[in-house]
């Protein structure tokens, strides 16, 4: 992605605060020389100064399980965007295209069961728990739990 210099944020805090406004990303990767994409809700963490990727694929994604074969994945994050006409200029100038958008590469890792269950629990509370009986983790049939658990990645 070309980034002019004039727009290139390097603050940390900034990005993570658009990826956290901005959570719902895709993930890029290649198999058997094809790009797949998913669109996940892929949350940035950091543990001990090391930020990670995390999310879900549905059990039925095949992309998944191409991610151990992976030595590097991309993973982009879009938010706003605009068409800007060179009518808008004073001077003459070309049309473009304005948007924000982070572009993040990382090694991707399965989770293992326990990991991927504190995650399901953490994406279903964020996204449940204002919900009167929301799909929360402990509201989960067993049948449920155990069809889920076997397809998140962090990278």
């Amino acid at each position: 992605m070309f980034i002019p210099k004039h727009f290139e944020v390097t603050d940390m805090e900034e990005i993570k605060t658009f990826i956290e406004n901005n959570s719902f990303g895709v993930i890029v990767s290649t198999h058997e020389g094809r790009q797949t994409a998913t669109h996940l809700p892929l949350e940035l963490r950091e543990t001990g100064g090391e930020y990670y990727i995390t999310g879900h694929f549905a059990k039925a994604n095949p992309q998944w399980k191409t991610l151990a074969e992976q030595k590097e994945v991309l993973i982009i994050y879009q938010g706003p965007h605009a068409y800007v006409s060179s009518t808008w200029y004073e001077d003459e100038n070309v049309s473009t295209w304005n948007y924000q958008a982070v572009h993040a590469y990382g090694t991707p890792e399965i989770l293992d069961e326990a990991e991927l269950k504190e995650e399901l629990k953490h994406l279903m509370h964020k996204y449940e728990e204002d919900k009167e009986n929301g799909a929360v983790w402990e509201n989960t049939s067993d049948d449920t739990k155990n069809r889920s658990t076997a397809s998140s990645a962090s990278g």
